[in-house]
């Protein structure tokens, strides 16, 4: 090291000091440090160091608690309407004794099971005949009257209107408070549906009422029950063979 630099260096020392002869002590030590930042305020007042590792962990804890209570409390309550193809089609006897028989046993094994799982829920029965769709039973949250009033109803006749279904059962699942799961299920016999006007625009205002649409098939795949499906962020299935 040349003499400049010892002059240079020396020079830089008395700058420093002379800086520091004005302040006490323990104002030297915390000079060029925001103490202040790593403070925080608790519940009585005080002031106390922040614990940056305990905090992050409270705050993701409290984030947590947060998103699980919003999806408890969307998911507590699930208002479901099930929609019963009761056409010509219902008559048929690919399932035995016939699809109507077999389906009328599953609904009413489906309701039995559903409220055991979610018993502050309801059901809703609408069967489709005749190009017009029926409300059997309003939502309630009773299976024997479900099951009574259906088993009551047994009998085909006419064509499936599946617009007409869907129309009636989004009317009423817009009653819903918000806080409800608006759900329908569709056991759909026919091979078509015989509409009185645009299906593609009642699919698009289930959706925009947030109703999950799902459809089991008992023939065929169809374009516009997969479509539904699709449109609503339900599922689609198309039974395969009779479990009675």
């Amino acid at each position: 090291m040349n003499n400049e630099e010892k002059r240079f260096n020396r020079e830089e020392e008395d700058e420093d000091e002379e800086s520091g002869r004005g302040r006490e002590a323990w104002e030297r030590t915390y000079a060029d440090e925001r103490s202040w930042e790593s403070l925080q305020e608790d519940e009585s007042g005080l002031l106390r160091p922040i614990d940056n590792k305990t905090l992050s962990h409270a705050q993701y804890r409290r984030r947590l608690r947060t998103a699980t209570a919003a999806r408890v409390q969307k998911g507590l309550i699930r208002y479901l309407y099930i929609i019963i193809d009761f056409s010509r089609a219902a008559a048929e006897m690919d399932y035995k004794p016939s699809r109507m028989v077999v389906v009328a046993k599953q609904v009413e094994a489906f309701v039995r099971e559903f409220f055991d799982q979610n018993p502050l829920s309801q059901i809703g029965l609408v069967i489709l005949k005749d190009g017009v769709a029926q409300c059997l039973t309003d939502l309630g949250g009773s299976p024997e009257a479900h099951i009574k009033a259906l088993m009551g109803k047994l009998g085909t006749s006419g064509d499936a209107s599946l617009q007409n279904g869907l129309d009636l059962v989004c009317d009423l699942l817009n009653q819903i408070p918000s806080y409800g799961h608006r759900e329908v299920l569709i056991l759909y016999s026919a091979l078509s549906t015989c509409d009185p006007g645009d299906i593609l625009e009642t699919i698009q205002k289930c959706k925009a009422s947030k109703i999950r649409c799902s459809v089991i098939g008992l023939s065929a795949e169809l374009y516009i029950c997969k479509h539904l499906c699709q449109e609503t962020g339900g599922m689609y299935f198309v039974a395969l063979m009779s479990l009675i």
